[in-house]
């Protein structure tokens, strides 16, 4: 029992060396601006426009570190630190949603797969704390509960190792 605690500890420990070291680096490269003075919605139209893509509208978005690429309605929505930023960093998180946008024009067979996921991945993430926590206080009388929350777990694990080639 003890083993899973070292475990568990230690993953969150990695998780979070992992968010300061993200978080560190978006402030170090936000200060930076790029030698052309294009911002974060400048960069995205060029990337877009040079793939050949015209179908897609640049957005702006509310919060931080908001950005993604919607597929169903074809929009690469920016926060609000990346849509008018002319920083490194805006260009940087700009060219990667649009990254999404030419994987999503090409067919990018792991992109169809993890947008296809997503609803069930959602799902299972919502319930997946409460069915784990169920699982533990009843061992005893009901141990499947606790099987059924591993088997949620397992499925956003195996989202994650989806999402590594669309994300790379």
């Amino acid at each position: 029992m003890m083993s899973y605690w070292v475990l568990f500890i230690g993953i969150a420990v990695v998780s979070w060396l992992v968010q300061m070291n993200l978080q560190n680096k978006f402030k170090k490269y936000s200060k930076i601006p790029t030698g052309n003075g294009m911002t974060g919605r400048d960069v995205a139209l060029k990337m877009l426009h040079d793939n050949g893509i015209y179908d897609v509208q640049v957005t702006h978005t509310p919060g931080r570190l908001t950005d993604h690429y919607n597929p169903t309605n074809k929009t690469v929505n920016l926060s609000e630190g990346v849509y008018e930023s002319n920083s490194i960093m805006a260009a940087a998180v700009a060219a990667h949603e649009c990254g999404h946008a030419v994987q999503h024009a090409r067919m990018y067979a792991p992109l169809k797969m993890r947008s296809a996921l997503v609803p069930v991945v959602n799902f299972a993430s919502s319930i997946m704390t409460w069915v784990l926590l169920g699982g533990i206080l009843l061992i005893e009388s009901f141990p499947q509960l606790l099987l059924a929350g591993i088997i949620l777990f397992a499925m956003t694990t195996l989202f994650s190792f989806i999402t590594l080639p669309v994300e790379i």
